[in-house]
């Protein structure tokens, strides 16, 4: 990625940068009282040298689930609901060797940016988190959460999209239009732009993600066709049956979607290690199946994902 693109802090954001803070109060009394502290500490902050590491693999942990009001995780309906608990894991994650980065939303990126968990860490901000789920309108993935601006000027590595493609829904159009021009944008700038396309569809009033082979080789079709350019497109796409003949639809780099799988652990690693064997599979991103695992060893799950992945 280009490390030439220099954040532009406001004037009352200048200055020497925010010490990591020690406890989440001292990170709700630093926001409370010097809400500028923020955007030094992103200034700061070291970054990697390079968007891949040597082996050209990456092994990143996920959290913007909550945003879109998604908090179950392994059959807890409410487990994401504790937020402290949240940063609690993914500061375990973080920081377990090889373990690569981070992707999220602006409110936990930032909390962690505070508590000094990103130094040296990819990270990649999710823009679109609009569709909120169990809504009406839950197919509406349009931008609430990072603009192009704000992952320039916060120096991150990629901005994550999620493209749920409805083709009974018009307003997917709009979805499409908006993304494409994103990722348009952030070419320009030499940040990546991590796509996680599906195609969706409502059933007894649910959104379902047709997981079958051909329709994410639709999905990854449609997705990549997107914006001005590709050169600086990844995708990051669930982990299904028939998985060779997905990777056979592109030549971009792909990262595997962890998700939330209700099958025993042994399973889901070795479908991972299988579809890491492909030869455009880049690495893993995984939320909740590495942050709450079903005997809640943060750290021996993480370690096992890094195990298959570097």
């Amino acid at each position: 990625m280009s490390d030439t693109i220099t954040p532009v802090a406001p004037a009352e954001q200048r200055g020497t940068a925010a010490p990591a803070c020690t406890s989440y109060d001292e990170v709700t009394e630093l926001r409370s009282r010097d809400p500028g502290a923020i955007g030094r500490a992103l200034a700061a902050r070291r970054r990697r040298p390079a968007f891949l590491p040597p082996d050209g693999r990456l092994m990143l942990v996920a959290a913007d689930h909550p945003a879109r009001g998604a908090f179950a995780a392994q059959g807890r309906p409410t487990a994401m609901h504790d937020r402290r608990g949240m940063l609690d894991r993914l500061r375990a994650a973080l920081a377990r060797p090889g373990v690569d980065g981070l992707l999220a939303t602006a409110d936990v990126a930032e909390d962690l940016l505070l508590l000094g968990a990103l130094e040296d860490k990819v990270v990649v901000a999710s823009m679109n988190r609009g569709g909120l789920a169990g809504a009406s309108f839950e197919l509406d993935d349009r931008m609430t959460g990072y603009d192009v601006a704000g992952v320039v000027a916060a120096r991150f590595d990629a901005a994550k999209m999620l493209n749920r493609i409805d083709l009974d829904d018009a307003g997917t159009v709009a979805m499409l239009e908006t993304s494409g021009r994103a990722i348009s944008e952030l070419a320009r700038a030499g940040v990546v732009a991590m796509l996680e396309p599906f195609l969706s569809r409502r059933v007894d009033g649910r959104v379902v993600n047709d997981l079958s082979t051909d329709a994410v080789i639709k999905s990854v079709h449609i997705a990549q066709g997107l914006g001005a350019t590709s050169a600086f497109t990844w995708l990051k796409l669930p982990v299904v049956s028939g998985m060779a003949r997905v990777m056979d639809a592109t030549t971009l780099p792909t990262l595997l979607l962890g998700g939330d799988p209700t099958g025993r652990p042994e399973e889901t690693y070795a479908s991972w290690r299988d579809a890491l064997a492909l030869p455009a599979v880049r690495g893993l991103v995984v939320g909740r199946t590495l942050l709450y695992p079903p005997d809640d060893d943060v750290e021996a799950a993480v370690d096992t994902a890094v195990s298959l992945v570097h």
